[in-house]
This record gives C-alpha cells, sequence and structure tokens, in this order.
C-alpha cells in the first residue's frame, strides 16, 4: 500500500501547533494544516508489509493501509467510504484518540510509525469541507422501535448503526445537549463543539430523535422503557475515584469531572463563570497524570492560573518503548502534552497525603511525600513510601483527575441488571446482552473507563447483536470474525 518505497523517501510529520502565546488566549482548536501534499506523502509511507498490524491495534479494526493508499493516489472520496465503513465519527477519533494503531504499525519497529491519525482526521474533515459526507436515511422501516440511554460515542454509534438497520431510535440524554463527556467532559480546544453538532444535525436529518434534559430512572420512568423493542444502556462510567485522606472535602478540593464540564458550559455561554470552578490566579495543582489530568492543566493554564502543577504517583516512564512493553503492544512511555507544554511543573513519584485547609476550611495546601513501586515476582508491584521525604506545596485549587470506578448503579437497580465483579454492566461481547433479554449495554457502562475509539466500537459491534436479536438475521457490519468487517 503507499508507495512502494515511500517510507524510505519520507520521514514522519505531525501537525504543528501555533504558538503556546497565541494559542492560550482562547479555547480554540490550535493545530495547523500540513497541506494536502504533505498529508499524500505520509499516506506513501504506508508500507507493504504483509501482516498490517495496525488493524489488530484499532479497536474499531479500521482498514487503515486501504485509506492511507486511496490518500497518496489522491481519492480523498475513495478514502473517506473506506473509513466510514467502520468508523461513524472519524472527526472525534482523528483528534481524540491516543492512535494504539500507530504503536502497531510495524514501520514504527524501526522507524517512526505513519502518521494514521492525523491522516484520518483529514481526510474527514475534507469529507465535510467538500459535501461528501450527507444524510442517507433508511430506505425502509422494521417497525421496530429501540431507546439509546446515553449520547456519548458508544451511544451515538449504537444509535446510527441501528438507524441504518430501519428501526426508529430514540437517544435519551440528562444533560441539555448531546454528546457525553465528548462535550462536557473534553476542551474545545481539543475539538470544538462544532464538530459534534455538524455531526449530530446528519444523524437528526437520518431520523434519529434526541431527547436532552432527560434523566432515564429519574425524570423519565423506567416503566417507560418496556415500550421499546429493545434497549441499549450506554451511560458511561461516571463515578468519580475519590482521595480519601485528611482535608479531602475542603473548599478548594475539585473533581476533574465538576471543573471541565463547567469551563465548557461557560465557553458555550450556558453558565456564568463560577468563581469557586475557575483557575484565574490560583496556585493549581492537578493530581493525575492522564489525559484528564492534562486537559485540566491546559484549561488552568487558559483560565490564568498563577501556576500549575502536575503530580504523577507512577514513576516517570522511559522515553522510548521498553521490553515490558515490546511492539505491537501499547508502549508506556513519557509523553509531553501539548497542555503541558503551554506551563506546568511535573512531579513523579509523589503521593498526597493531606489537603490543609485555613480557619475558613478552604484549601490552602498540599503535604505530599515521595514514594516508589518495588517489584516482586508474580505479584502487583508493592507502594513503598521514601522516608525523610514529605513537602508541603503551596495550593489555592487541586483539581482531582483520578478517572472512574464504574457506571452509577441506580438505573441498573430499577432495571434488575446485573453487574460485574468490577460494578459494570453484566453483558458481554458476544451478545452485548444483559439479564433482561431486550436491554443491551455497550462502552464504558459494560468494560468500565476507556478510550472514545472502543466506545466507537462498542456501540457499532452491539447494534449489530441488537439486530440480530430483533430481525433473526442482520445485515449490519461486525469486526467480530476478523480484522476486516463482514456480513456474516
Amino acid at each position: 500500500m503507499g508507495k512502494l518505497r515511500g517510507f524510505l523517501e519520507y520521514d514522519r510529520i505531525d501537525e504543528a501547533n501555533i504558538p503556546v502565546a497565541d494559542r492560550v488566549k482562547n479555547y480554540k482548536e490550535f493545530t495547523v494544516h500540513p497541506g494536502e501534499d504533505k498529508l499524500q506523502d505520509q499516506g506513501a509511507r504506508c508500507m507493504d508489509c504483509g501482516v498490517p498490524f495496525c488493524h489488530s491495534g484499532c479497536p474499531l479494526g479500521n482498514m487503515i493501509p486501504d485509506f492511507n493508499d486511496a490518500v497518496y493516489q489522491n481519492d480523498w472520496q475513495k478514502a473517506l467510504r473506506i473509513l466510514h465503513s467502520t468508523n461513524n465519527f472519524p472527526e472525534f477519533t482523528g483528534r481524540l484518540c491516543p492512535a494504539p494503531c500507530e504503536a502497531a504499525c510495524v514501520l514504527g519497529i524501526i522507524n517512526p510509525p505513519v502518521s494514521i491519525e492525523m491522516i484520518e482526521k483529514y481526510i474527514v474533515e475534507r469529507g465535510f469541507k467538500e459535501g461528501w459526507i450527507q444524510a442517507n436515511p433508511p430506505k425502509n422501516r422494521t417497525g421496530k422501535t429501540i431507546a439509546v440511554v446515553g449520547s456519548g460515542p458508544a451511544g451515538l454509534a449504537a444509535a446510527q448503526q441501528l438507524n441504518r438497520a430501519g428501526h426508529t431510535v430514540t437517544v435519551f440524554e440528562r444533560d441539555e445537549k448531546v454528546g457525553g463527556l465528548l462535550r462536557y467532559g473534553i476542551p474545545d480546544f481539543k475539538m470544538e463543539k462544532h464538530v459534534i453538532d455538524r455531526r449530530i444535525s446528519i444523524l437528526e436529518e437520518e431520523g434519529i430523535l434526541f431527547k436532552t434534559g432527560v434523566e432515564v430512572g429519574k425524570n423519565y420512568s423506567v416503566e417507560k422503557l418496556k415500550d421499546f423493542d429493545a434497549v441499549v444502556l450506554c451511560g458511561g462510567a461516571t463515578i468519580r475515584r475519590r482521595l480519601p485522606i485528611p482535608g479531602a472535602e475542603a473548599k478548594g478540593v475539585v473533581q476533574a469531572m465538576d471543573f471541565l464540564p463547567k469551563s465548557n458550559r461557560w465557553v458555550d455561554g450556558l453558565t456564568d463563570v463560577d468563581p469557586e470552578l475557575h483557575a484565574q490566579g490560583k496556585n493549581v495543582i492537578v493530581i493525575g497524570g492522564g489525559d484528564t489530568g492534562s486537559d485540566c492543566i491546559g484549561t488552568s493554564n487558559r483560565q490564568g492560573a498563577a501556576s500549575v502543577t502536575n503530580f504523577e504517583i507512577m514513576s516517570r516512564p522511559a522515553d522510548d518503548r521498553t521490553a515490558e512493553h515490546p511492539w505491537p503492544y501499547w508502549p508506556f512511555k513519557y509523553k509531553t502534552s501539548s497542555s503541558h507544554e503551554e506551563g506546568s511543573e511535573r512531579e513523579f513519584s509523589i503521593m498526597t497525603k493531606e489537603f490543609m485547609t485555613d480557619e475558613d476550611g478552604r484549601l490552602s495546601g498540599l503535604k505530599t511525600v515521595q514514594v516508589r513501586w518495588e517489584k516482586q515476582e508474580g505479584e502487583r508491584p508493592k507502594l513503598i513510601e521514601e522516608p525523610n521525604s514529605e513537602k508541603e506545596w503551596p495550593c489555592d485549587l487541586a483539581l482531582l483527575a483520578l478517572g472512574f470506578t464504574g457506571p452509577e448503579p441506580t438505573l441498573a437497580e430499577q432495571l434488575g441488571i446485573q453487574l460485574d465483579d468490577r460494578s459494570n454492566i453484566n453483558a458481554d461481547t458476544k451478545s452485548y446482552q444483559t439479564n433482561v433479554p431486550h436491554i443491551f449495554a455497550a462502552g464504558d457502562m459494560r468494560r468500565g473507563q476507556s478510550l472514545i475509539v472502543w466506545a466507537i466500537s462498542e456501540g457499532r459491534e452491539a447494534a449489530y447483536q441488537v439486530d440480530k436479536f430483533l430481525m433473526g438475521t442482520t445485515q449490519l457490519p461486525t469486526k467480530t470474525y476478523g480484522d476486516l468487517p463482514n456480513h456474516p
């Protein structure tokens, strides 16, 4: 695929960013289009590797060499058709996916891998620009009705696939706008919300009904779900992990998923600025070194924080792939995000022991200790506190970016649905079916906190199983029987 010896002729390039001083002045995306000739060169780097491990690296089973070759050949419409055949929303994954496909790229064994995510993003953006992406409602309706609970990437993917099968689909979203964490958890500088809105407009034209401000089990009775022939639960994993240490309830100790949605709503003009949830002029410490922590850093910088420090309890990763994570597995390497580049101090192997407060009960600082991880054969690494390493840090706003423990249990309890030993909805990947036969589950609500690309994949696969359950057979695609989609 691509140009036979293109990987020898062209070096990898990534999207350039506008300068830090300019981009932190607003919340807009700040990447720079590399130019279509450069993108064709990147498509040319896709080598004729025989076994494309990128397929197995991608949870969606995207046909990556095929769309890379189409880009190299300057056939962007063909590239878009190939991309959309396995991925409903490449405009999301092209911006927000950590690109496990690139970690599995065969070229990546000896050279920097193909810029797959960047190519994916500009294929779909070219499609929107040229007007190639249009609503395609089903020609016939089956008479079956389906409720999808949750409008994140899993719910949207399931809804679109089931609508394509001819079913009448209603999506319930408890927030005021559609999108789930795509809208309220992802800052605009990583994905502006018009990217969601233009896709939702297409889904609505295709016949999907969206009901916002509706929380099933609270202001919408679960009894009403009996009116539907099938239900797909895609409510996500939204219970935040807490830090049970002294001072955790102090004013100024804030969950990331309170801070980020508030900021997003303010940027969207839906709310006023809340001084308690705003970083302006404050010494901010972000606890948690993942993507959510990075989003908190970027948001804090744009809000005018006096300082931003990032704590990570794990040790600093290696700069390159280690023997513990051989190709084609995901490598745990040191990563500097665009938000880190905008300004933050990073501390590794550090654990917060106490949130200090003033006489008014407001956060004034943190007490920490350095830690190390002791590996023992056959056991989980043991956390060891380093003696005489205590330190105090001034802090006005501590943001907890510690991830999620699972879905909220209320809906499962009301529906009589069993949970697994991790408190997720109990449904396997063979059927995505719960113990209540007509109720299915997909995405983080089923698998636990995970990636957007996995959510889309699960939504598609659940839709396949729902259609098969309702109709006895299905023409929807699935990846279950191999790397490539098929119609068994």
